[in-house]
């Protein structure tokens, strides 16, 4: 009897860890293959537009998509309006920063789709959005990958929700590490997702302990580079508005590449969430090894960023397809 009861408990551990996420398992490449198949091309005509238009959309879009799945996972709930009676996740002070054109990109991707009758209200926003993403990462020169698809987009935005759930610029290499392994991702997804930093900007007042009042000892933070220093005093001079933005990457900007891990190496990571993960000994091998070897960070990156696409994937039971991607239906 014991022994029978054993070959059960061993055929339900082997059931579980062959379905170990039922939200996961619905995702797949082709999943709207028979009602849209031209949706990925559909997407990429509006993103490689709007990229044409203004660059910020490649930053903007990246980023709107980490802060979408770190908080109720990637369901799009980061797109919704706040209302009189619900602040939503977007006025967060952790999201206002958000630029408009990541999430204008989805909107008019979602108009060209609803154009064709086969996909009209058939494509959810978070799918949109993982898509989007996808193209504006190989618009500025980084690694093409198969997104999957297949989720549905949620039925809750709470700016409260966001509290706590997203890295922020002075956090340790414990930190992140922690906050990343809630959303199931290694420290090496961690490392790669950070290098997201390669694009974008920054506003000066997210840097200015680290360049004025480190602390009592230093009154600039030892690990930044002494010349970067005097280049981000220049641009963010002590009375300047703290809204002006600065390049995240003082290199390439404007490119997606494996220099922001040599910038860690030179002490010019703009964050100190960046420039930890070389003076941190736990991280800092992952930080060389990408820094000579780009195939490898791309592939980390593909890597990382196929996971985050899982996280908290919403179904049809939890939620829904939205005909516009900023109000719940």
């Amino acid at each position: 009897m014991a022994r029978f009861g054993l070959v059960i408990v061993v055929a339900l551990s082997l059931t579980i860890s062959m379905f170990p996420d039922t939200t996961t398992a619905q995702l797949k490449t082709n999943f709207y293959g028979k009602v849209c198949p031209n949706v990925e091309q559909i997407v990429r005509t509006v993103v490689q537009q709007k990229v044409k238009q203004t660059f910020v959309t490649i930053p903007a879009t990246l980023r709107l998509f980490f802060h979408d799945c770190f908080v109720n996972g990637c369901d799009a709930s980061v797109m919704i309006q706040s209302t009189p009676k619900n602040k939503a996740e977007k006025d967060h002070p952790d999201n206002v920063s958000l630029a408009g054109d990541g999430f204008d990109v989805v909107i008019k991707a979602k108009i060209a789709l609803d154009t064709i009758p086969s996909c009209r209200n058939k494509i959810s926003c978070a799918d949109i959005l993982a898509l989007a993403t996808r193209d504006v990462v190989v618009a500025a020169g980084g690694p093409s990958y198969p997104v999957e698809l297949g989720r549905f987009d949620g039925l809750v935005s709470t700016a409260a929700s966001v509290t706590g759930n997203l890295p922020g610029p002075n956090d340790k290499v414990t930190e992140l590490n922690k906050l990343f392994a809630k959303n199931k991702l290694s420290q090496e997804d961690m490392i790669a997702l950070s290098a997201a930093h390669t694009l974008g900007f920054a506003h000066c007042g997210k840097v200015f302990n680290r360049i004025y009042n480190f602390n009592r000892t230093h009154s600039v933070d030892p690990t930044i580079n002494k010349a970067y220093v005097k280049e981000l005093q220049a641009s963010c001079p002590k009375n300047v508005d703290p809204r002006i933005a600065i390049n995240m990457d003082p290199v390439t900007p404007r490119k997606f590449d494996n220099v922001y891990f040599t910038n860690l190496k030179q002490g010019k990571g703009l964050f100190t969430s960046d420039q930890v993960l070389f003076t941190d000994g736990r991280s800092r091998p992952t930080v060389n090894a990408w820094a000579k070897n780009s195939v490898a960070f791309n592939k980390a990156f593909v890597t990382a960023m196929t996971k985050l696409g899982r996280v908290g994937v919403k179904t049809r039971r939890n939620g829904n397809i939205r005909r516009d991607c900023g109000v719940f239906n």
